[in-house]
């Protein structure tokens, strides 16, 4: 977490922006833009817990610095419906409120959130349709339509006093998408001629070269494998990915079977975009998870969350044999539609050996096209800095060497280095007529979502969190006389994650006479509980160590 430091609004004929996420990281994306006494917000998103934060549901920016300037947030701009840019809304609204600009479906996404939070009443949410620009205090924010995973994406122009900013948002130049317009290369190419002060471009996919193909080709993909399929197909992917969906949908049709949707998120998702006409499914082709039996295995497609090895995700559940009503059958055909998420490997990695243990034809995008990116290429990005000619350049949206590689290119491009600045989380960015620099820090950094709880959990929570998982629990309770201080009952000892059963018995004896031992020889130099407790555990760590090379946690109760 970066140091706290006290921002002023910004001087007059200088633009600030701050990035809270989305830097160093495939995630959590929002940033902050201000000029005198008018603040902006480009998108709320989270990202996935990493491996070392057992047990967090969700991780989010820690927003301190919106809420010590809450009077100055004008609106929240969000460039698309995917959970890395919207998935912290409820969160960030509720610690800043103000109005949310959003496309339909986008909104309609952000609406569902802030229902589960029944925030939805106490919440400006205004849509918004490609084109369309709001002014709101000194800025003038333009939607622009471009192409990406998920319907009504847009880039951002920010008109403002120091001079219009691009933010791309995520996308990619697909020239034949399942829907929807291209990327609007007109206006961009417009915004270019007439002068673009800075562009910030998503970095996601800077490492790539050429283009990114189109979305049709998993559609095509789909069409070669529901042909060569002999019995019940299985297929994990992101519910936000509507496109996608509608070709699995169009498939089943095709192919004559009946679809079945598992995951909490999958259901809302498809409801919701069925609703706004954004999925057509006909009557009688999805059917419930109960009714599974009714059909043969060659008349159903199982569509279903957990392409990113989420361990209570659909596909995970069914993998490890946890869920209720589904398991995985040798004759199964289990299509991974997605890649993952950088830090999500290992998860990905042990959901594909479960299911292919268990006999399934498992397909993922090392085997097959069943996925591509929804973000540009080295040639896209490229075409992208030539349509808009910006004078500065700041890389968004991606790890460390995706902003380093993407600064690069831009320089490639003829950019000078003085313009292009490669930020940090937290970090200020001070963009003038002339000249754009780095202006110290703001407050920063993850918050964590667990259960009810956000940014209750810190480093020493997750530390006794690890320390738990990898070796255990030791508990020692003892009673004593309060009047005489003698000994009543103990010590009774309780471990969990430590050894086996059968192990267990001789361990812990050995464990009740070190303490007991201790206590023998305990004499006035133990005056407290705490001094006690600490010999206790002291004496059982040397114990363990000597015994069995292991380092619990140990818990001493005395009562």
């Amino acid at each position: 977490m970066s140091k706290k430091t006290h921002m002023h609004s910004a001087p007059e004929g200088v633009l600030r922006i701050i990035p809270l996420g989305g830097l160093g990281e495939i995630g959590k994306n929002m940033t902050v833009i201000e000029y005198g006494q008018d603040i902006i917000v480009v998108d709320m998103g989270s990202m996935f817990p990493h491996d070392d934060m057992p047990g967090v549901d969700l991780v989010i920016p820690d927003v301190a610095y919106l809420q010590e300037n809450a009077s100055r947030v004008r609106g929240y701009f969000v460039t698309h419906g995917h959970e890395d840019h919207i998935g912290a809304a409820p969160y960030v609204l509720g610690a800043a409120p103000a109005p949310v600009y959003a496309t339909r479906l986008t909104s309609a996404l952000i609406g569902l959130k802030l229902k589960e939070h029944h925030m939805i009443k106490q919440t400006e949410l205004v849509e918004v349709e490609p084109g369309d620009t709001i002014v709101t205090g000194c800025f003038g924010v333009e939607f622009i339509n471009v192409s990406h995973s998920i319907p009504g994406s847009c880039a951002l122009a920010i008109h403002t006093p120091v001079g219009v900013v691009v933010h791309t948002g995520d996308f990619k130049i697909d020239y034949t998408p399942v829907a929807g317009q291209t990327t609007d290369f007109q206006r961009l190419a417009a915004l270019g001629a007439s002068g673009v002060k800075l562009l910030m471009a998503d970095s996601t996919n800077v490492e790539r070269p050429g283009y990114t193909m189109s979305e049709r080709t998993v559609g095509e993909t789909f069409e070669q494998l529901f042909s060569k399929a002999k019995d019940r197909i299985i297929i994990a992917m992101f519910a936000s990915n509507v496109h996608r969906i509608q070709m699995v949908a169009d498939a089943a049709i095709k192919h004559g079977r009946h679809l079945c949707l598992v995951g909490r998120s999958m259901v809302s998702v498809v409801k919701l975009s069925m609703q706004l006409g954004y999925i057509n499914i006909p009557d009688g082709l999805l059917v419930e998870v109960d009714e599974l039996d009714r059909f043969r295995d060659d008349q159903l497609v199982v569509l279903t969350t957990g392409s990113q090895g989420e361990p209570m995700s659909g596909l995970s559940r069914m993998a490890f044999q946890e869920h209720k009503r589904l398991e995985v059958r040798p004759s199964d055909m289990v299509i991974i539609s997605a890649t993952p998420i950088p830090g999500n490997e290992q998860s990905v990695s042990r959901v594909i050996n479960r299911l292919v243990s268990q006999g399934a034809e498992v397909i993922y995008e090392a085997l097959a096209e069943v996925h591509v990116s929804g973000h540009a290429r080295q040639e896209e990005l490229k075409l992208m800095h030539s349509l808009t000619r910006p004078e500065f350049f700041v890389p968004v949206h991606g790890e460390t060497r995706h902003l380093y590689r993407h600064a690069r290119l831009a320089r490639d491009l003829g950019m000078a280095p003085d313009h292009v600045l490669i930020p940090q989380t937290g970090g200020v960015i001070e963009l003038s007529a002339h000249e754009i620099r780095r202006a110290g820090t703001v407050q920063s950094g993850d918050l964590l979502v667990d259960g009810l709880g956000v940014g209750d959990i810190g480093e020493s929570v997750l530390r006794d969190r690890k320390h738990l998982s990898e070796d255990g629990m030791l508990i020692v309770v003892l009673n004593f006389d309060r009047d005489t201080g003698e000994l009543i009952n103990g010590p009774d000892i309780i471990s969990r994650g430590l050894v086996h059963a059968k192990d267990n018995e001789q361990l812990m004896e050995g464990a009740k006479d070190a303490v007991r031992k201790l206590l023998r020889q305990r004499s006035t130099e133990f005056l407290s509980t705490s001094a006690l407790k600490e010999a206790i555990r002291d004496t059982l760590k040397r114990y363990l160590n000597d015994t069995i090379r292991r380092d619990p946690m140990i818990l001493t109760i005395i009562a």
